[in-house]
């Protein structure tokens, strides 16, 4: 059973990432939209359907998913578990301004411009590479 559940959260993992990766991309063209155009509008639901739809339950899989491997590996004594859950955390703080922002956009109360989310976009690939690298290598 341990191999299937692992399985479905590699999977749940990938849905997560691609949600992440993307909802900031949004966000950067979503800036250049006139507020209240058709462009705006459409953006608001594609970024509340991308958070409600996908990166939500992705996440909330992953999380039980994970915990369920480190509990059934007996992974929670591990240095590298430890580094690992620390960047699932950031990643999970990342999501819920995502969230934020996504609230934000809906009520045509965005502050920040294209720049800022052309950075933010990369903040979860990095946080990705570092899990990734805990994962498979288990440096400590």
């Amino acid at each position: 059973m341990y191999e299937w559940i692992k399985a479905f959260h590699v999977i749940a993992v990938i849905s997560w990432m691609a949600g992440m990766l993307y909802l900031p991309r949004l966000f950067v063209y979503h800036c250049e939209a006139e507020v209240g155009s058709k462009q705006s509008e459409t953006f608001k639901v594609m970024e509340r359907r991308l958070l409600k739809g996908i990166i939500n339950p992705a996440m909330i899989l992953t999380w039980v998913l994970g915990l369920y491997l480190a509990w059934s590996g007996h992974w929670f004594s591990s240095g590298w578990f430890h580094g690992k859950l620390f960047l699932v955390l950031v990643m999970s703080g990342i999501h819920g301004m995502f969230s934020r922002w996504v609230r934000d956009f809906a009520n045509d109360r965005n502050t920040k411009n294209q720049k800022f989310y052309r950075i933010i976009n990369e903040v979860p690939t990095v946080l990705m590479i570092g899990i990734v690298i805990l994962v498979i290598v288990k440096p400590f």
